[in-house]
């Protein structure tokens, strides 16, 4: 064989591979995810087959969230778009009616197994407006396309739609994710079924993990920022006691914090939590000149890297939190 022809079989064989590889790069499935935890959810069940796009970094909130123009057009190239309910990023709604039909949308709220719980109201947590639109969505009833549905049986329709911040309803997520990605790519079915029950076995291995730290702290009464913690605290017995601020978009009034600040001692407080994803000003005026104590809980985990680690860290890290503030 000559040298010509041999270097033009070879720049033939080079391309060749160029354009295997560039198909499977082409080939592999691109998703889409909101917000940190639900993220690092979907990373664990797509381990080996590619990583998702992550929209919200941990300092931004889904209950004040304004996508970019470039993040709307990078919707409508996904395949699949993971959220965690239409009650939560409701920044989606319009977007979400854009997209192509082939797009796949998935709400964590339509797995099987979830456990739901209904917005609060009362001691502490205030009824939300269902009558008027100030803001804070995630409680409200919005039109919805078919597509956007989500179908699991039993979701109330005020849904308290924080449903990660129970590692039961996380691993009914990966579990439900293992099979809808199984269905969008079934080249690599086997790869996410395998990534989504062990993904399942750490998560219940977790979940003892908390329920054993967390179990000294019942009965020892603490406030939040916003009523986003309902699930931890019904998941291990822990005492919320009520929340600073209805619409976390919208500062509480003087009646309000005055009101929060006389429960301080009558309700034996133990704990004021405030969230880095907000102003600390309304914690600052209620706790002034109290010896209550004061932290942070993060539901998002700002400052955890995103990947498949972060979910384990941001609950682990919420416990932490929970624990150095409230124990005796």
């Amino acid at each position: 064989m000559t040298t010509t022809r041999l270097i033009s079989r070879c720049l033939a064989l080079a391309a060749c591979s160029l354009g295997l590889a560039a198909s499977a790069v082409a080939d592999d499935l691109d998703v889409v995810t909101t917000i940190k935890p639900v993220h690092a959810l979907v990373a664990e069940v797509m381990a080996g087959a590619g990583a998702p796009h992550l929209l919200l970094d941990g300092g931004a909130s889904p209950h004040t969230y304004a996508l970019k123009p470039s993040e709307v057009r990078r919707l409508g190239k996904a395949n699949v778009i993971v959220r965690v309910s239409d009650r939560l990023e409701t920044f989606l709604e319009r977007p979400l009616k854009q997209v192509p039909k082939s797009v796949r949308i998935v709400s964590m709220d339509e797995s099987t197994g979830m456990t739901f719980h209904k917005l609060r109201a009362g001691a502490g947590f205030e009824a939300h407006d269902h009558g008027h639109d100030h803001g804070h969505k995630h409680g409200h009833s919005h039109p919805r396309s078919a597509k956007q549905k989500s179908t699991a049986a039993g979701r109330p329709s005020d849904l308290d739609a924080h449903l990660w911040l129970d590692p039961m309803n996380a691993r009914a997520f990966v579990l439900h994710l293992g099979s809808v990605l199984a269905t969008a790519d079934p080249d690599r079915a086997t790869l996410y079924r395998t990534n989504a029950e062990a993904a399942a076995t750490r998560l219940t291995e977790l979940d003892r993990t908390l329920a054993a730290k967390l179990a000294p702290l019942a009965g020892r009464p603490f406030l939040v920022f916003h009523d986003a913690y309902q699930y931890a605290e019904r998941r291990y017995g822990l005492t919320g006691a009520g929340s600073v601020t209805v619409n976390p978009e919208v500062p509480p009034s003087a009646k309000r914090l005055s009101a929060i600040r006389a429960r301080l001692s009558k309700d034996g407080i133990v704990c004021v939590f405030a969230e880095p994803q907000f102003p600390p000003r309304a914690i600052d005026s209620i706790l002034e000149g109290s010896t209550v104590r004061r932290a942070a809980l993060d539901p998002l985990g700002a400052a955890i890297p995103e990947g498949p680690g972060h979910y384990t860290i941001l609950m682990q890290e919420l416990a932490g939190a929970l624990t150095a503030c409230l124990a005796k």
